[in-house]
């Protein structure tokens, strides 16, 4: 039976056969050790964490819909600057085909998070804008699409990929100089299932909830050994049964390190995903929550509530000429199941599972939750791009933040926005920091796009950061963009 109620697979494209472009250029001057936080985070990588940097990038989509509610989208974004961490960069590079809400897509996309708007938020906790898109195949339900016979009360999306990480020279690059641990030809696996309750045409509420699961598998570790002085590989497997293990957590083979038989093969990381909306009048009121877990420690409640999580509250404002929309988010990542209080290893425990230390985005075969060096979830957890001494491991996960944006439209041709954010980060169980380092993140910017000159963009940020964990940093950024039709039907 076909789904009803599916959307069309490009938002507001209501042409038959089109081909759009995109350009767009960005230049950052500035001092401290790094660029300011909110210029290089959730922008999909596409940016630099150096003080001093400068980028262009170009992109085509083409859009076709055809007869029986098919559809097919392809896409390209290519990008070269100075200060990124390739001299060129394929940034997007995917073709897909749809009938009616059912997708299968090929190639790097640029994708959005479950339940966060990106503008304002401070990202997801597992996927979300902060890395380089992951070149994947993947079939999805991409937006909500109502249940048959539920009378719109019911709605649901998810889905379902495989693909492959592609740093593996950047790492080798970042940390073998320093002879630190890295990994290459990393593969990637991901699926969600999410469900909406709630008819909006008939009450003013709606209620999201769902859950998200990825991993690492397979790859070659690369680590030093201090006695033979050479580099000693050791090759995850990476066959068919592999591939199948990764759609249910299964402990590893004799072909695996020990911490994958005792536990389960790959890095697994995952979050439930929950969210509840109010309508009044032309207010829209938002909550929702995400809940992280690493492997099958505190994916459910077995070892107590939950403490770490990250929750927001969002007020979307009737229109008006200074304040479209507020935000604050909390977010905590301290507890991590709590650490191991006991003296000795885990296994001279042999009849005690010892689930704690979680040790969040960290791995002792994959080394980190990151893309080309960014952290693949919250970005106020930076991630190993930024350590001096080569480690892939983040510094710090241990964080408690709270994190505020605004956003406005004085004029139709003037917007805003404003992200503050500040963190206490306590570094990781395993090495933490003397004491307690404090970070504070901003970001202010300006957009004109001008009715005159339809398709531009012009942005002036200014962007401070100040603490002791990224140090201070003070910059500004000019960007120009265009966007525009070079056909449409």
């Amino acid at each position: 039976m076909a789904l009803l109620g599916c959307t069309s697979w490009i938002s507001g494209q209501t042409s038959t056969d089109s081909l759009s472009y995109q350009l767009e250029t960005a230049a950052t001057a500035g001092g401290g050790d790094f660029a300011p936080l909110w210029f290089s985070a959730n922008r999909y990588g596409l940016s630099s964490v150096q003080p001093n940097s400068v980028w262009l990038s170009a992109g085509m989509r083409y859009d076709k819909k055809m007869k029986h509610h098919w559809k097919l989208q392809t896409g390209i974004e290519l990008a070269t600057g100075y200060g990124l961490t390739q001299e060129f960069i394929l940034q997007q590079a995917y073709a897909g085909i749809a009938w009616r809400c059912l997708q299968l897509s090929i190639g790097s996309k640029e994708r959005k998070p479950l339940i966060k708007d990106l503008y304002l938020s401070s990202g997801a906790l597992i996927e979300e804008g902060n890395a380089r898109p992951i070149p994947q195949v993947r079939a999805e339900i991409e937006n909500y699409v109502a249940v048959p016979g539920t009378k719109n009360w019911l709605w649901f999306k998810g889905h379902f990929s495989y693909g492959i990480f592609t740093d593996g020279n950047w790492q080798e690059e970042h940390a073998r100089s320093q002879s630190r641990t890295y990994v290459k030809n990393t593969l990637y696996h991901s699926k969600s299932a999410m469900f909406k309750v709630g008819n909006t045409e008939k009450r003013p509420w709606d209620i999201e909830i769902g859950l998200l699961v990825s991993s690492q598998f397979a790859g070659d570790q690369y680590q030093w050994n201090t006695e033979t002085q050479q580099w000693d590989v050791f090759n995850m497997p990476a066959g068919f049964k592999d591939f199948i293990k990764m759609i249910l957590p299964t402990q590893g083979g004799n072909d695996t390190p020990n911490g994958d038989q005792v536990n389960v093969a790959g890095n697994y990381i995952g979050s439930w995903n929950a969210a509840f909306s109010y309508y009044w009048h032309d207010w829209k009121f938002r909550i929702y929550y995400e809940h992280m877990f690493e492997d099958e420690s505190q994916m459910f409640m077995q070892y107590g509530r939950w403490k770490d999580g990250h929750i927001g509250l969002e007020v979307t404002c009737p229109d008006n000429p200074w304040v479209s929309k507020l935000l604050w988010e909390g977010l905590a990542t301290k507890d991590q199941t709590g650490p191991i209080l006991f003296d000795g290893f885990v296994q001279s425990l042999p009849d005690h599972q010892i689930s704690a230390c979680d040790d969040y985005y960290n791995n002792y075969f994959y080394q980190s939750w990151q893309h080309w060096g960014m952290g693949m979830g919250n970005p106020l957890l930076p991630g190993p791009i930024y350590n001096r001494n080569g480690s892939m491991m983040f510094r710090s996960n241990r964080v408690r933040s709270n994190h505020f944006g605004i956003c406005g439209n004085p004029t139709n041709e003037w917007s805003y926005r404003i992200l503050l954010s500040e963190a206490r980060h306590w570094g990781t169980y395993n090495n933490p920091f003397d004491n307690i380092k404090r970070q504070f993140s901003s970001l202010y910017e300006v957009n004109y796009h001008p009715v005159q000159l339809p398709g531009w963009n012009f942005s002036a940020s200014l962007g401070l950061d100040r603490g002791t964990l990224l140090g201070n940093n003070t910059a500004g950024m000019i960007t120009i963009k265009k966007e525009g039709w070079l056909w449409k039907k």
